[in-house]
């Protein structure tokens, strides 16, 4: 449960609620309770596929395992797309926090820096995760207390958005997605724990359970501080939030903590897409040169200067918004083919209950579908390219036999 709570409760939260309440106004709180439910579907069908195959890849080896090569090549390929967009996300949340009269460009020199300090093989050691959640939850609890210090709440910011329709929700909850990442880490455990067939089933809905009201007492204060408009206008919602109230001088030292955890998150993303990276282009679904290890540092030297500088392409065209749109829909495709891959299972190899992928499956593609219209038409775009891709490297090795 807490190696759930450390992947879920992160960075995402400090920007996210700003595109949610500009799609749902209030509405956004709904929004967290759906993107929570369509979270556990993700993971629960994801724990039972990773008892079965222990394996590092993820949905990468579920959909190759269950559903043929191409289904596990996509779900890779969206991996990569979407955690790429997250890092993105971050390194702008980054920069909305630290510096926000100079975003971009501080968010350039932050993936430009965590870059070279992955390339040379200093990694984020695991004490230093603990101290960055601690300081994410001390940071969430100073917006929480800040926004309602001090009379600034105003119960009608909680009414209605004017406008706001079942489509804003469900954008708003697709958008909020972004901020649950992480969850299905549990489900990698399958093999480390005691009684992993009664024991990661509890986990997951009670970590998504915590999350869900940690989120929703952050989001609730936040809402009543400074209203959905409030929240919806700027790139650093959180802060937005308690400098309305009494505590306004605490607005550094929430500054400070976004911008600490923003970036060690964006350690770990770049971290993570340069390893899936690697794995890929070993299997030849990428270019083989990016399968090259330093000799060395002993890291994906070029898979990790090749995703560094997709990142910083995006992190100059995207704006935070369409980041978080983008890196949504990668993941909501990635964790459609887990669903449809936990659907084959059999009831001798343990599968979920039938509503679950069902209703994971359902819902992501809903979700997908809800984003603003730039995330769904790049996104899109973006998986028939990998789609292509595949094509033509399929009919280039057959040739070559």
């Amino acid at each position: 449960m807490v190696v759930g709570l450390v992947a879920m409760i992160g960075a995402g939260v400090f920007s996210a609620f700003a595109p949610a309440a500009r799609a749902a106004g209030s509405g956004l709180l709904i929004g967290l309770a759906v993107a929570a439910v369509i979270a556990y579907c993700n993971a629960t069908s994801s724990a039972r596929l990773a008892a079965l195959y222990p394996e590092s890849g993820g949905t990468y080896v579920y959909g190759r395992r269950r559903l043929g090569n191409f289904w596990g090549y996509q779900a890779g390929w969206s991996f990569v797309v979407g955690k790429t967009a997250s890092c993105a996300a971050m390194a702008l949340t980054f920069g909305a926090y630290a510096a926000p009269g100079h975003l971009r460009l501080v968010a350039v020199l932050a993936v430009v820096a965590l870059t070279g300090v992955n390339y040379v093989g200093v990694q984020k050691s695991a004490w230093l995760s603990r101290v960055i959640v601690v300081l994410t939850l001390a940071t969430l609890t100073l917006v929480v207390v800040g926004s309602l210090a001090g009379g600034a709440m105003r119960t009608a910011n909680l009414a209605p958005f004017p406008g706001t329709d079942l489509g804003g929700v469900l954008q708003a909850a697709g958008l909020l997605f972004f901020a649950f990442a992480g969850y299905a880490r549990i489900a990698t455990l399958a093999e480390e724990v005691r009684d992993p067939a009664r024991t990661i089933p509890r986990a997951i809905p009670l970590a998504l359970a915590i999350t869900l009201v940690v989120y929703g007492v952050v989001a609730g204060a936040a809402l009543l501080a400074a209203g959905a408009p409030g929240l919806a206008s700027t790139a650093a919602p959180l802060q937005a939030a308690v400098a309305t109230g009494s505590l306004s001088g605490t607005v550094p030292l929430v500054q400070a903590g976004a911008a600490v955890a923003a970036l060690g998150a964006l350690s770990a993303l770049i971290l993570g897409v340069s390893r899936t990276t690697l794995a890929m282009a070993r299997d030849h679904h990428l270019p083989a040169v990016l399968a090259a290890v330093h000799p060395r540092y002993q890291v994906p030297h070029r898979a990790e200067l090749a995703v560094g500088a997709v990142v910083i392409v995006l992190v100059a065209t995207l704006d935070l918004r369409g980041a978080i749109g983008f890196s949504s829909f990668g993941v909501l495709a990635y964790y459609a083919i887990a669903n449809a891959a936990a659907l084959t299972l059999s009831a001798a190899e343990h599968r979920p209950p039938r509503w679950v992928p069902v209703l994971g499956l359902v819902g992501c593609v809903t979700l997908a579908f809800s984003l603003p219209p730039t995330a769904i038409v790049t996104g899109t775009g973006v998986l028939l390219l990998g789609a292509v891709l595949w094509v033509v490297r399929r009919a280039m090795h057959r040739r070559t036999r």
